[in-house]
């Protein structure tokens, strides 16, 4: 939504993930993995007749995925007028094809941008106002030049109704025509409602006579009357707010089944910025609600109250954005065992001359591909184009050349669980967060294997001990299967309120002071002077997570898992030092050390970010092996072949 581009894009993608672009070859990927799991992407704009020069480029950056804007549904004149522009999608997925590459495409969402409105008659607000979104006052959304970087002097900018059939009836034929053309994606943007530009954040709309006639009929209830807005304790608003999100998902889950019933191997990404935050629930895209009826998400992920630049982020910051990386791939795990990819559009620079430009862009790379996310190079808040285009090619020429190391299929080994709830962030929002990311920064500072479990994955979780995060709201559903958890024996850990009725149980036990939120409170006051072990009655609390064991300094974010390969996996990202605003280079850590259960000796491995992979010899010490890891600059994955 913030980094909308001036020209025509659409996404190009190499046909392999384990060759460097420009080579053909058949695509092989492990069992339920394709080519989306391995994307290294870029973006280019495409004005038309330029499809394999833009091609050219990529092979010759080692990009795995161009992002480029041929925006049908977004601009009001090819929304009415489109096949010049189904011809240049085409055109660029035939060039795609030759050259062994897939092809994506942008198209927007709900809103729509008429160019020089002000001298046509012709503007989708003049000729369909009945189309827009509204506040409850009836005030449509209608946005001139100014309002975001990307409405030029003149435009009409406007938000459309998801729910007004006509448009939505247009729309839907149009993401069939564009399967149509052979490409191999749609990339939708700003599938939301109106309420993020300046004097919307508060409206909660739509309240047009589409969606307040469709909200009527699911629930009975009158949107303009019966609610009161923003009053999360009223039945008929959390209603409201339930709606609103569902709509959403139930309009990508519409284009994905349009676009493949033409094609039925077309990928459908939404990009969405909101993430975790209660910005998902203002907005009603909700990647937690979306993953299911997707095949990818691009996240511009702003984690909440932190800096979104890399260059201006502080460790604390790098800590929630952790957070929130390793929660959208808990939300990706599809109950097939086949998890979705997670693409991350980010920016690493911004014309901060304190900061070198590489070293911002080499943080924010590593930052994500130790979370299993894809890389999107950016400059600015644009999606085109790259900050420095030769470490750009470097930062992906190593992704390739490791990437079965970052994105094969990852499975927890002894994880101490963390619920997510999604019904408690919707109604609780601060709250839960509060504690959820609290919870996770001090394991993940402790350097304890944490797995995060959703209603979609609770049922089959198999750790020891499960930590339920100021979790206020639970179904009936929930509970039953919380009490089977604890019926087996384990250990389940409330913190905040107990909304589970359980009652006494040996292995329940309850925090009314909120480890998470103290936590979380603490390091926003000091970040460099908080310890994790000033939590260590709740950490004692706590069973599980010994099967690998971590000794290193707080600014390490760990995370440990098995990979579809059989190899033990640490992966770990450097915060030390980082200054924000002026130090973009960390403080090497060194004195890390990992044990692993193991009788007998196992090979080791140690991958420094954006170095070269090597050997790491171990000490046996009873029926434990113990790895003394080279020092650790920006970041590394460490592990063990068994």
């Amino acid at each position: 939504m913030k980094n909308r581009n001036a020209f025509f894009s659409l996404v190009l993608l190499g046909a392999c993930g384990v060759v460097l672009l420009g080579q053909s070859a058949p695509a092989s990927y492990p069992a339920g993995q394709d080519w989306a799991n391995y994307v290294r992407i870029g973006a280019y704009g495409l004005r038309g007749g330029d499809a394999a020069e833009i091609v050219r480029k990529a092979q010759a950056s080692d990009v795995f995925g161009i992002e480029v804007d041929n925006d049908i549904e977004g601009r009001y004149e090819s929304f009415v007028h489109p096949e010049e522009k189904l011809k240049a999608i085409h055109a660029v997925a035939e060039e795609a094809h030759k050259a062994g590459n897939y092809a994506f495409v942008y198209i927007a969402g709900t809103e729509c941008i008429t160019a020089n409105a002000d001298k046509t008659r012709h503007t989708l607000a003049k000729e369909h106002p009945d189309w827009l979104q509204r506040d409850i006052h009836g005030k449509p959304a209608i946005f001139g030049g100014g309002t975001a970087f990307w409405i030029r002097p003149g435009d009409e900018d406007v938000w459309v109704s998801p729910y007004a059939p006509e448009w939505r009836k247009i729309y839907m034929e149009h993401v069939r025509q564009i399967a149509a053309t052979g490409i191999d994606g749609i990339y939708i943007d700003i599938p939301y409602w109106m309420t993020h530009f300046e004097g919307w954040e508060n409206t909660w709309a739509s309240f047009d006579d589409y969606t307040v006639a469709a909200f009527k009929q699911q629930t009975g209830l009158d949107a303009k009357h019966d609610l009161k807005l923003g009053d999360f304790s009223d039945p008929a608003f959390r209603k409201w707010v339930e709606f609103r999100i569902q709509t959403f998902t139930v309009f990508l889950a519409e284009i994905a089944r349009n676009a493949k019933d033409v094609n039925p191997k077309i990928k459908i990404i939404p990009e969405i910025y909101p993430g975790i935050e209660e910005a998902a629930v203002r907005v009603g895209a909700d990647v937690y609600s979306l993953y299911p009826v997707v095949d990818a998400i691009a996240h511009e992920y702003e984690f909440g109250e932190g800096d979104h630049m890399a260059s201006e982020r502080t460790p604390l910051d790098w800590f929630r954005y952790q957070v929130g990386m390793h929660s959208f791939r808990a939300f990706a795990q599809a109950p097939s065992g086949q998890d979705k990819p997670t693409w991350i559009l980010n920016y690493s620079w911004d014309g901060d001359k304190k900061v070198d430009i590489r070293q911002a862009m080499m943080n924010l790379a590593m930052s994500q591909v130790m979370a299993g996310a894809n890389f999107w190079d950016a400059p600015g808040h644009s999606m085109a184009g790259s900050n420095e285009l030769p470490t750009r090619k470097k930062i992906f020429a190593w992704i390739a050349a490791h990437e079965k190391t970052f994105y094969l299929p990852r499975s927890p080994i002894d994880p101490i669980g963390v619920y997510f709830s999604p019904t408690t962030r919707n109604f609780h929002a601060d709250e839960f967060i509060a504690s959820y990311r609290g919870i996770l920064i001090l394991l993940m500072q402790k350097h304890m294997e944490f797995q995060i479990v959703t209603p979609r994955t609770l049922a089959e979780f198999h750790g020891p001990t499960l930590v339920l995060p100021d979790v206020r709201e639970l179904s009936t559903e929930e509970i039953s299967q919380l009490q089977a958890f604890v019926g087996s024996g384990r250990k389940l850990v409330i913190t905040g309120t107990d909304a589970t009725g359980i009652g006494n149980a040996a292995n329940v036990e309850q925090f009314v002071d909120d480890p998470g939120k103290r936590y979380e409170m603490e390091l926003q006051k000091d970040f460099e002077h908080t310890s994790p072990d000033s939590e260590g009655t709740f950490l004692d609390s706590l069973q599980g997570s010994g099967a690998v064991k971590i000794k290193a300094g707080p600014h390490v974010a760990t995370s440990i898992a098995r990979t579809s390969d059989g190899h033990i996996n640490v992966f770990l990202a450097n915060f030390a030092g980082l200054v924000g605003g002026s130090n973009p280079a960390q403080m090497p850590q060194t004195g890390v050390e990992v044990s692993v259960a193991s009788k007998t000796d196992v090979k080791a491995f140690f991958l420094p970010f954006m170095g070269d992979v090597q050997p790491v010899a171990g000490a046996r010490r009873g029926d434990l092996m113990i790895y003394d890891l080279p020092a650790i600059a920006k970041g590394a994955v460490f592990w063990i072949e068994q």
